[in-house]
């Protein structure tokens, strides 16, 4: 059966990076030609670029810049040049930013009015838009409904999600019995909701796996009542520790 597992990062904790990178390294290992790596980082309209460098084709200036590459982009460097070198495919798996802004501003009916490239790069439409849990949890993390300002921010944040598991169900049509490691925020995929539901959503019997990562203060005794029910395994990282190397 495919696998596909979650990592929810913290974006900005290189320690967090590191463990990424190993895992992918182990992944490798025990499935040789039956890997990917499936990115939050990047963008659907950036696979040709991304697809490019893997290739060898272009330099790596021009994919940092025509990628869109993150800022931190040093710490994501390490698991691009083990693909690169491994022939390891990559899936660009973000929704462009100019359309999840569009949908922040207009709500996700607006889409339907792109034209057919600009539907390339995104799910199926109409998105559809989780409800219950995901839902209350993105309030509570938001500060209820008057700092929401209406529907359309968790309209694009249900787009984000959408792509990411439409891209990673397309991965997975295409290339059977691969074991995907599919890195985001923590946030997109915590309880199997978020990036990983609507993943189940397009590919109903994918098996799924969620890690999630966490500082703590109490990093010595964490409250593994409290964190377990966000993932199936639980990474807690000592905040003291340096955030970049």
């Amino acid at each position: 059966m495919p696998t596909y597992c979650f990592f929810g990062e913290n974006h900005n904790d290189s320690t967090d990076h590191r463990l990424e990178y190993a895992l992918f390294e182990k992944l490798y290992e025990k499935y040789p030609g039956k890997t990917a790596l499936s990115m939050e980082m990047f963008e659907t309209d950036c696979q040709n670029v991304l697809d490019e460098y893997l290739d060898g084709f272009i330099r790596e200036k021009n994919f940092i810049t025509e990628a869109r590459a993150w800022h931190n982009y040093k710490d994501y460097r390490p698991l691009i040049e083990f693909a690169k070198t491994n022939h390891i495919h990559i899936v660009a798996a973000n929704a462009p930013a100019r359309y999840v802004n569009m949908t922040n501003r207009l709500g996700l009916a607006s889409l339907a009015q792109l034209n057919k490239t600009g539907k390339s790069y995104l799910p199926p439409l109409p998105v559809d838009t989780a409800s219950g849990a995901y839902y209350e949890k993105f309030l509570e993390v938001m500060g209820g409904h008057s700092a929401m300002g209406g529907m359309q921010m968790f309209q694009a944040q249900n787009l984000w999600d959408a792509t990411m598991g439409w891209s990673v169900a397309r991965f997975a049509k295409a290339h059977h019995g691969y074991k995907v490691l599919q890195l985001n925020g923590g946030f997109h995929s915590e309880e199997k909701l978020g990036a990983a539901a609507q993943l189940k959503k397009y590919a109903t019997k994918l098996r799924i796996i969620n890690i999630a990562t966490y500082d703590d203060e109490n990093f010595d005794v964490p409250d593994w009542d409290k964190l377990r029910k966000n993932g199936d395994y639980i990474i807690v990282t000592d905040p003291k520790l340096p955030k970049t190397f």
